[in-house]
């Protein structure tokens, strides 16, 4: 396990996590999915005008690992895209809803974490072969 955190290090990773985002991991997959591959200007901007009430949280995310990169690593922005974005559970809060003949439903309320995974791109040296 090691050998892997050692590998991330290596090479120019930048992470943001959010925690305790209230939606289910469900109906976060879908949207991070999405984003992956992609620049970080142009998640942000596809994050913007979707409809999904959680992408504004996810926005927020990607932001501040956008600015964790310029800040703490002096990376160029633009330059940066999404590697990774995965979510994983968090705590459940459980409610109940009183039902007919005295009997109740339950309500779940589940949280999330969100982690975005951001590289900084490097220039491809594009090296002419011989022509056959």
């Amino acid at each position: 396990m090691k050998k892997n955190k050692k590998n991330i290090n290596s090479t120019k990773v930048v992470k943001a996590v959010n925690k305790n985002i209230r939606s289910s991991t469900r109906k976060l997959s879908p949207i991070l999915r999405s984003i992956v591959g992609k620049k970080a200007d142009e998640a942000i901007r596809d994050l913007s005008f979707s409809e999904k009430r959680i992408s504004k949280d996810i926005k927020k995310t990607i932001s501040s690992a956008v600015a964790n990169a310029e800040n703490n690593y002096q990376y160029d922005i633009d330059k940066l895209f999404v590697t990774e974005a995965f979510c994983g559970k968090q705590i459940i809060m459980k409610r109940f809803r009183a039902r007919a003949k005295g009997r109740a439903a339950p309500i779940v309320k589940p949280y999330s974490n969100v982690t975005i995974i951001l590289t900084e791109k490097q220039q491809e040296i594009k090296q002419d072969g011989p022509k056959s």
